[in-house]
């Protein structure tokens, strides 16, 4: 055994040797030597955020809006069946003396012609619902601010519809007088059948009535940045070429008074709604 050996083994352990060789006790938050506890891991399926929806639940919240729109406008669909005698003798007023009566060409005509004017009056029955649902899906993604913007606007949504279809009710007479002007009584006889007019009258109806919609839809984009009255008005031209297109295609029977009428109340409705952007700072 060598002398540095036998020095070891006789070494007495000391108390200050002990500490030495014994583990330092870290405080509890101690920054030194620390080791942050492991997040426990999600569950599976379980979403990170309670409030974050994903696709599927999307999906499904539109499928149950979507359900509960139908199902307003067929609740409002049988009360335009109840009516529809009445509504077909208020639609066939603007006739005048030109003609009693409306033709049936088909034996199926008279059948389908009730079914759509009850459908029609059912969409207009049920528009405060639809535009009900379609905040309660489109709002959520909105912030606190923009919901207050726009929220005191859905019941002028309603109010400017019934006033389009008003409006297409007012000029209905005068549509139909010019159409009908061509006739000559003798090699062109006027002979109207219901489904061509009341095919003329449905749509005509719901063109103004969703195109007074227009104002509604330019302020609520101008409330969450999309759009602003400096934008609008640089695009006045296109505008102006894009409401003249669309008036004369969406407005049925080719007459002139139709497109004209909606193009010049969209274009008032354009400018109307740009001024009041601009006086909300946008």
């Amino acid at each position: 055994m060598t002398e540095n050996q036998t020095s070891a083994e006789a070494a007495p352990v000391g108390p200050s040797a002990v500490a030495i060789a014994a583990p330092v006790p870290v405080p509890a938050g101690s920054a030194a030597g620390s080791t942050p506890a492991p997040t426990p891991a999600a569950a599976p399926g379980t979403p990170a955020d309670p409030s974050t929806m994903s696709l599927v639940d999307h999906l499904g919240e539109l499928r149950d809006r979507l359900f509960k729109i139908i199902a307003a406008v067929a609740v409002g669909s049988v009360v335009g069946y109840l009516l529809s005698d009445r509504v077909i003798v208020l639609l066939e007023a603007p006739l005048g003396g030109l003609q009693k009566g409306l033709i049936v060409l088909g034996p199926g005509d008279a059948f389908f012609i009730v079914m759509k004017i009850s459908i029609v009056i059912g969409i207009i029955l049920a528009m405060p619902v639809i535009l009900y649902q379609l905040w309660a899906f489109v709002g959520p993604g909105l912030t606190a601010q923009e919901r207050r913007t726009i929220r005191p606007w859905l019941p002028m949504a309603i109010l400017f519809f019934a006033l389009g279809v008003v409006i297409a009710y007012v000029i209905l007479p005068y549509a139909v007088g010019f159409l009908l002007g061509f006739t000559n009584g003798t090699t062109l006889i006027a002979s109207l059948a219901a489904g061509p007019y009341f095919d003329f009258v449905t749509t005509l109806f719901l063109a103004f009535g969703l195109v007074m919609e227009f104002p509604i839809i330019l302020y609520a984009l101008s409330r969450v940045n999309i759009l602003s009255s400096q934008r609008l008005r640089a695009a006045r031209r296109y505008v102006i070429l894009g409401i003249t297109i669309f008036a004369t295609v969406v407005t049925p029977g080719g007459d002139l008074v139709s497109p004209f009428v909606l193009g010049v109340t969209m274009y008032i409705l354009y400018e109307t709604t740009t001024w009041f952007i601009a006086r909300g700072g946008r």
